[in-house]
């Protein structure tokens, strides 16, 4: 299953509606309850225009550096065909948000063979062939 930017940015603000979940799902991950969790590498890039505007790039650094020392998450580099994909998904579902496109397009690939997602936005429940599983909802 593929962990959106939402759970992210929830697990490092300091207060976020979502804390309390992205809190339970990560540990989940951390202590091998969840297992086979993949996020887009895109999610780097996501997180650092999120925080770029009140926080400085040291946190945005550390913030990634534990992002990346996780190994029972396993980064799917965007390629040519996701990009592509994404665009189409635009295209096709109306999505507005490039990396939410992304996100849909990395989900229906290989790299996530239950193509589903964990994230809160609806707009994931458009898309045929992909699975949303709201974080709030996850029973683990």
């Amino acid at each position: 299953m593929l962990i959106e930017s939402d759970m992210f940015i929830a697990y490092l603000k300091r207060e976020d509606w979502l804390k309390e979940s992205a809190s339970r799902i990560f540990k989940a991950i951390e202590e091998g309850e969840l297992k086979e969790v993949q996020a887009s590498s895109e999610v780097f890039h996501e997180i650092y225009y999120v925080f770029s505007d009140y926080t400085s790039l040291d946190v945005i650094i550390g913030n990634q550096a534990w992002m990346a020392a996780s190994e029972r998450i396993t980064y799917v580099d965007a390629t040519r065909e996701i990009y592509l994909s994404a665009l189409d998904l635009m295209n096709n579902y109306g999505i507005s948000s490039i990396f939410d496109a992304i996100y849909a397009a990395t989900a229906l690939t290989e790299k996530v063979p239950d193509h589903t997602i964990i994230s809160t936005d609806k707009v994931y429940d458009r898309i045929s062939g992909v699975k949303r599983l709201d974080p709030r909802e996850l029973k683990i």
